[in-house]
């Protein structure tokens, strides 16, 4: 190995530059641009044309190169072909076909009153059963199934099968029953579930009767009162069941009369069978058998859709017969959830019959005569249930009511509706409702006159702070005329602020703070907070009312993003103070962060904002501790890295390094922050020297020097040993460009020391991965930076290279590994350019090797032997690989490196190299697994090459150089 001798070759870096440099070709840009397309044209062929010509042919517009990326797409763009696929299907549809689909649409956009903007019964549901609960023991009559209500065997009499029908139609109401008593809130909602599925079972096995006493005895249920505040929860329980029964009849009829085929969704009574008709009508004779009103009028209304199949008017004739039948149910309560049924009903299969709802409606009013009355007095009595309480039930089923009749309604309705409360004397009940149901602008254009009938309302009734609550969220909708809107909040706080429980209090207030941040400064805003605060600090009340506190917040940042105008407010932080559960308060904290880093557009350095920035962020960050998760922090960390990115003191760099430093100490359990504010000093660093123009003072080159000092002394504290190797070397190559020598020096030698602390694997997104890779981009990187270095004059030639090739042999590399190897490889083309007379870069006012040796042929000397130890490694290594079948893969591809390196980087007018060189490539194509496509572009370059003047030599050893066929 020692006979290689290696010389580097002198380099030309400004003639080579030139000489790679693209050829510039005049191009007229009236007649080609790059951007502009291609036009091609159809050219028909001369009426002359002999037999066997092509009937048309393409010619470009310009003769123009083809566009190479038209050009992968052979003339033909995917999007267009769709869309003239799509146009070449059109035709295809048959006249008949497309208007019917025309006509079915014009029908069912007439049929369709209800829009995605109509909230259904289904979203109400939830919040219903989780509201109107109780803890009283409740009972239930479950049916009791018998043989009577089995289906007929196929083999039996139609005579027999009618006799049996009739006996079991009467018997509905007398069937086998078992009351269930004592039962809690939960198990009686599990029985009336049982009793879903019972139907379901019953409808499934052809028992169709004893589907229907289910149906009936469930319906029963809805005149019991006896536990009268869980009432509005088990009318939601059981009509579930109502309507699993009326589409079961549905689908029934559907499929009747879908044989043989399907009947369209805009079917007519026309289209109907007569079986179909027959078997609706059957049901419909069935249930007017039953005897009892409510179950009969309950379980009409669930079929009433089917009156499709009999009657095109069949719906719009039942619905003001069964509200008239409402009128005889004597309980007001049972009677307005009945009412609220029919609506629910009405509005699914005929919406566009608003005058049967509006009957509905004014009959309810009738009724609350009856609240007052000596009966449902005595009712409250017994069942100890107080007047507010008792008004509350009614909510649901008025507020469903009032909805479907204001849907897509006029404004005069909303005139005509307070008219009617200032009848019944400002029922606070119909007041709230009315507020809730009407779209809020037409509430809010009224809203003077509504707090006027608020203030008229009886308040044993119903709390007026609830009516107040119900005009906020209109308000906070729609905007009421300029001139009320302060008046407005006056008159609104006046109550609000009465209100002695603490829980009704901030359900209220939640509401009226959207309205204060929506209309007013932040001095009424604050003026707010301050009540708030009043109202939830004694008895540590805010500790039960954290979701409305943090809805506050919400709303208070959704108006307000300049965060200068936020922290001014003298209690929005004691109102933060608030917040004193730890999963909460970080919750609200992240929030804050969430909203600054998204409207902070300009960088800051307002000290208010700070300082509150700084205890928000800390809140955040001392939340961490060894149980957070992994995905916690890093959220954390990135919101405190956006805080950070829009300090900004401008050219007073000195505060933002103190600034940084306070930071450091701050954040110091979140890695990613501090590597957010490494860099961030570097930055400075760099903006430094930027403003100076390269050339330091006294004063600001002990400033770099303490940003260096600064990343330094923070690096070490990394876990992450490749988020230190990175930072070291960034620094010390920010350290360079400021001229900081011995700060360089330092962190390229704390990089260099800490290469054998890297492990073999390493995790990457939760999974174990291999460093190597990671290490080896590393130290090509940090190669191509100790060209610039220059080297120290007590630590003799080369020092920083033969330190970092020192520990790359003595690291432990994974088994079958070429890395140590390809470390060497990749240092020669370093050594290479160290050896030139002029370097490829270099940093201003910083003096390389270049400048310090000035060619000092003992400088080359040093540099030539420590190539030629390097290159005896890599061929000490290649013999190795020779010796074991399995890695000739890895030896032809460690060859070729070589060889391309010294092609590259060595002088091949030396014989022994260039024999080297000769030797590497029929190494590298000896067992056939070079690739033949870069040998063929290799050998090109190489005879290129050769044309140059100084490069004449290499024609002698590309003639040596032969390709071998794939073995």
């Amino acid at each position: 190995m020692a006979a290689v001798q290696w010389r580097s070759r002198g380099r030309n870096y400004e003639a080579e530059q030139q000489r790679c440099r693209p050829e510039a070709a005049l191009v007229e840009f009236g007649d080609y641009h790059p951007l502009k397309p291609i036009m091609v044209t159809d050219t028909k062929t001369r009426r002359g044309a002999r037999k066997g010509s092509t009937s048309s042919s393409s010619s470009s517009s310009s003769s123009a190169p083809a566009d190479p990326l038209s050009s992968m797409l052979d003339g033909t763009d995917p999007l267009s072909m769709f869309a003239a696929a799509s146009a070449s299907e059109a035709p295809a549809m048959s006249h008949s076909a497309s208007t019917g689909d025309l006509g079915r649409k014009k029908r069912e956009k007439e049929e369709e009153a209800v829009g995605p903007d109509f909230e259904h019964w289904s979203s109400k549901r939830g919040e219903i059963l989780a509201r109107f609960t109780t803890t009283e023991k409740l009972s239930i009559n479950l049916f009791m199934g018998s043989d009577k209500g089995k289906a007929p065997s196929p083999g039996s009499a139609v005579s027999e099968k009618v006799r049996t029908r009739l006996e079991e139609l009467d018997d509905l109401e007398e069937g086998s029953q078992r009351e269930l008593l004592n039962l809690s809130q939960q198990d009686y909602a599990n029985r009336i579930e049982e009793l879903n599925q019972s139907l379901k079972e019953a409808w499934a096995s052809d028992q169709k009767v004893k589907a229907l006493k289910i149906v009936i005895q469930c319906s029963k249920l809805l005149s019991d009162t006896s536990v009268i505040q869980f009432y509005p929860s088990k009318f939601v329980l059981i009509t579930d069941i109502l309507d699993t029964f009326g589409r079961l009849v549905y689908d029934r009829i559907w499929t009747m009369c879908s044989d043989p085929r399907p009947l369209p969704d805009s079917f007519t009574v026309e289209d109907v069978n007569d079986t179909a008709k027959e078997t609706c009508l059957n049901w419909f004779f069935k249930i007017a058998s039953i005897r009892e009103l409510i179950p009969r009028l309950y379980v009409e209304a669930a079929i009433l859709k089917c009156n499709r199949f009999l009657n095109k008017s069949g719906i719009q004739e039942t619905l003001p017969r069964l509200t008239a039948m409402i009128r005889g149910i004597g309980d007001p309560l049972v009677a307005a959830y009945t009412r609220a049924y029919l609506c629910r009903v009405g509005m699914e299969v005929a919406p566009h019959l608003k005058d049967s709802l509006n009957r509905n409606f004014f009959d309810l009013l009738g009724t609350f005569r009856q609240i007052s009355g000596e009966s449902v007095q005595n009712q409250l009595v017994l069942q100890r249930v107080e007047v507010p309480e008792y008004l509350t039930l009614y909510s649901p089923a008025i507020n469903w009511i009032l909805q479907c009749i204001a849907y897509r309604a006029p404004e005069p309705l909303l005139t005509e509706m307070m008219e009617r409360c200032k009848k019944l004397g400002n029922n606070a009940l119909l007041l709230n409702s009315v507020m809730r149901a009407f779209r809020p602008e037409f509430v809010a254009a009224r809203a003077t006159d509504f707090i006027g009938m608020i203030k008229d309302c009886d308040e044993a009734g119903f709390p007026k702070h609830l009516l107040f609550g119900s005009l906020g969220r209109s308000l906070a909708c729609a905007d009421p005329p300029e001139s009320e809107r302060l008046t407005i909040l006056n008159e609104a706080w006046k109550v609000v602020t009465k209100v002695r429980s603490p829980q009704d209090y901030i359900n209220c207030a939640e509401i009226w703070v959207e309205f204060t941040c929506r209309h007013f400064t932040k001095r009424e805003v604050n003026t707010v907070l301050a009540d708030v605060i009043k109202h939830m600090t004694p008895d540590r009340a805010f500790e039960d009312a954290y979701p409305q506190l943090q809805s506050v917040i919400r709303k208070i940042l959704t108006y307000f993003h300049d965060f200068s105008v936020l922290f001014s407010m003298e209690r929005f932080l004691p109102f933060l103070d608030m917040f004193q559960k730890d999963s909460v308060r970080v919750e609200v904290c992240r929030s804050i962060m969430e909203v600054f880093i998204k409207h902070q557009v300009e960088p800051t350095r307002d000290p208010v904002i700070l300082n509150a920035m700084l205890h928000i962020c800390k809140t955040m960050h001392d939340s961490v501790n060894a149980l957070t998760l992994d995905d916690e922090k890093r959220s954390s960390a990135l919101l405190i890295i956006g805080f950070i990115r829009m300090v900004s003191f401008g050219r007073d760099f000195e505060q933002q390094l103190s600034f940084c430093v306070e930071a450091r100490a701050t954040f110091c359990n979140l890695e990613p922050v501090l590597v957010q504010l490494i860099h961030t000093v570097n930055q400075l660093a760099m903006e430094t020297s930027r403003v100076m123009r390269g050339s330091h003072s006294r004063k600001t080159a002990a400033f770099v020097r303490a940003c260096a000092a600064y990343s330094f002394i923070t690096i070490p504290s990394l876990s992450s040993i490749f988020s230190r190797l990175s930072l070291y070397l960034l620094s010390g190559q920010v350290a360079l460009a400021n001229q900081c020598l011995s700060q360089a020096d330092a962190f390229l030698k704390a990089a260099v020391s800490i290469i054998p602390e890297v492990p073999r694997s390493i995790s990457v997104e939760g999974k174990l991965r291999s460093s190597e890779s990671f290490l080896l981009d590393f130290i090509n990187n940090f190669l191509s930076t100790l060209l610039v270095v220059p080297d120290h004059p007590e630590h003799g030639v080369l020092y920083l290279v033969r330190g970092l090739l020192n520990m790359v042999q003595d690291y432990t590399w994974e088994e079958n590994s070429d890395a140590k190897v390809r470390v060497y490889v990749s240092a020669l083309p370093l050594l290479a350019a160290m050896s030139q007379e002029t370097y490829l870069y270099s940093i201003p006012k910083v003096d390389s090797n270049e400048t310090l040796y000035g060619g000092d042929p003992k400088f080359l000397s040093e540099i030539n032997k420590l190539c030629e130890t390097l290159i005896g490694q890599i061929l000490d290594h290649l013999k190795a690989l020779g010796r074991d079948e399995q890695s000739t893969r890895r030896q032809g591809a460690l060859a070729f490196s070589l060889f391309s390196v010294l092609l590259a980087h060595g002088d091949l007018r030396n014989n022994k190299l260039s024999q080297l060189a000769v030797n590497l490539w029929n190494l590298s194509h000896k067992h056939g697994y070079c690739e033949t496509r870069i040998s063929v572009r290799t050998l090109e370059s190489i005879k290129h090459q050769a044309q140059q003047p100084d490069m004449t030599h290499l024609s002698d050893t590309v003639q040596r150089l032969t390709l071998q066929s794939r073995t």
